[in-house]
């Protein structure tokens, strides 16, 4: 079958680990927080009222392109940018391309950050792997001023960082959400998780600081995982509603 991505490539063991996704996801809900083009996200009324499924579902919608054949792939990045356009006509205006891009960026920012926290250094090569592999998405969605090679893409991801976030009313109702779903004990384990992934501009608007108690139970729970124990600790922390979701993100899509 020809894939959208080959087998073997690095970009779907990032995404075929619950683990390291989990951290991609909690990253996304903190950058997402500060963007400048949240409104969108808010206009729908789906993201305050479902923070965490309206998060699942961009992480399924990679899972599917990641995983699929180069025509499903084709399909669901289709279907993402019909939903896209619904959402622009309903509201009478263009969501900017930069916001597009941004949310690419992100994915491919946080694949790599995740994996690296949780596995190994990537090499140059795997890291131009990701780049390539979201690119291709954002080409087929049609998104203009993407970047031609990971090198201009880091450059263009440091400048997004600098312009394209803020501190609003909506990052502070977005956390008050984050809060109310997760409940305070999960909520404060989102946000120590959230320090270790972040890049630095992201931690000072949010006002982190630069230490984490994960840190040290991060080493604890790679071991937990080898010795096959990280079902009982995912157990514990994760919201009982969306263990199911979970659990399907060690099992990739067919």
């Amino acid at each position: 079958m020809n894939y959208f991505v080959k087998e073997g490539a690095v970009v779907r063991e990032i995404w075929g680990k619950s683990d390291t996704i989990l951290f991609i996801f909690a990253g996304a809900s903190a950058e997402f927080a500060l963007n400048k083009a949240v409104d969108w996200l808010y206009f729908t009324g789906k993201l305050p009222a479902d923070p965490l499924g309206r998060l699942f579902s961009t992480v399924e919608y990679a899972r599917q392109i990641v995983f699929s054949s180069q025509a499903g792939a084709h399909k669901a990045i289709d279907t993402m940018a019909k939903i896209h356009a619904g959402v622009e006509a309903k509201r009478g205006m263009a969501i900017p391309d930069w916001a597009y891009r941004d949310v690419l960026f992100m994915l491919i920012d946080y694949s790599i950050r995740s994996f690296e926290l949780l596995e190994r250094e990537l090499s140059l090569a795997e890291k131009e792997e990701v780049f390539d592999v979201f690119s291709q998405v954002g080409i087929r969605m049609g998104l203009q001023g993407l970047p031609s090679n990971f090198k201009d893409w880091q450059i263009m991801r440091d400048d997004y960082l600098k312009q394209n976030l803020q501190q609003s009313h909506y990052t502070f109702d977005l956390y008050k959400q984050y809060r109310k779903h997760l409940g305070p004990v999960r909520y404060k384990l989102l946000l120590e998780g959230q320090k270790l992934i972040v890049p630095t501009v992201v931690s000072e608007l949010l006002q982190f600081g630069k230490w984490s108690f994960l840190k040290p139970v991060l080493q604890v729970y790679k071991l937990s995982r080898r010795l096959r124990a990280d079902w009982l600790i995912k157990a514990l922390i994760l919201p009982p509603a969306y263990k199911k979701e979970i659990s399907a993100l060690d099992s990739r899509p067919v």
